[in-house]
């Protein structure tokens, strides 16, 4: 069992949860995810490292209830346990071999990008600008941690209600045209979000590296459920990702594979709603 030692909401569906794990907070790095099961006989979900603690044994992940398990651990309250925690699992992201890079965050992607930036202030000279993007200002998370970790925020919502009104690629697009010059772009978000940055960036010819936040079950590629198709090859998001070339990447087979169980996803948060009435 696993204690939530602190639960914050950010947005009104999306939460930060500080868990006590020691030896994942031991071992993990950037980029990394963990798996874990909520409650007896409940599904393995894959969620982000947000951020690590190894001194105090701490793992902060950004969870989003967007299906029936992430409800349930909505539901959970400091103090409260999860059943199991696995982790760190997939590959750690490695940028320090560049000196000028942007991160775009789109959504809770700012769960993923807010260690890089971290890293990189702390620990490197990479030369850090982060775009942060949402449907408006009550998507964005993470701004004000991702203002002291980078060299340069950029904000940008689709309704204008906080900083730019726009996409993100509007904002990388008068970056790159105003002659700010980037090894590599760090695109995570919904895959829609991503699939435009990597279209944007192939014609700057820009280095572009994608998240894919694909469907996982056990997180060591047996059972192929986070299969996708990169360069014309079969690759498994839990063991060779969850980062790829996002040039490679074939973003429409991805998004029909992620459409799968949408319906049964409904389904089971009708059920969770149902048993909240009764």
């Amino acid at each position: 069992m696993y204690k939530i030692l602190k639960k914050r909401n950010l947005t009104e569906n999306a939460a930060e949860y500080v868990v006590h794990a020691p030896l994942a907070a031991k071992r993990c790095m950037p980029g990394q995810f963990v798996i874990l099961i909520v409650e007896e006989g409940g599904e393995r979900i894959p969620l982000t490292i947000a951020d690590y603690d190894r001194e105090r044994g701490t793992i902060t992940l950004l969870v989003q209830a967007a299906g029936y398990s992430t409800a349930r651990l909505a539901q959970k309250k400091e103090g409260d346990f999860i059943k199991d925690f696995l982790g760190p699992l997939g590959n750690a992201t490695d940028l320090t071999e560049f000196r000028s890079v942007l991160l775009a965050a789109g959504g809770i992607g700012s769960a993923v990008v807010l260690p890089q930036a971290k890293y990189l202030k702390q620990n490197t000279s990479v030369l850090t600008d982060v775009v942060l993007g949402g449907r408006n200002a009550s998507f964005l998370t993470y701004e004000e941690e991702l203002r002291t970790f980078s060299d340069r925020l950029f904000v940008v919502t689709d309704d204008g209600s906080k900083g730019e009104k726009g996409f993100v690629t509007d904002v990388i697009k008068r970056l790159v045209d105003g002659g700010k010059k980037y090894d590599a772009v760090f695109a995570v978000g919904p895959m829609p979000m991503m699939r435009a940055v990597a279209e944007l960036t192939r014609k700057y010819g820009i280095k572009t590296i994608v998240s894919m936040n694909t469907i996982m079950v056990d997180g060591t590629g047996m059972c192929g459920g986070c299969r996708l198709t990169v360069g014309g090859e079969i690759k498994h998001a839990c063991v060779d990702g969850p980062e790829f070339d996002g040039h490679l990447v074939n973003f429409e087979e991805a998004m029909n594979r992620a459409a799968f169980y949408r319906e049964t996803e409904k389904e089971h948060l009708c059920r969770l709603q149902n048993e909240k009435k009764e």
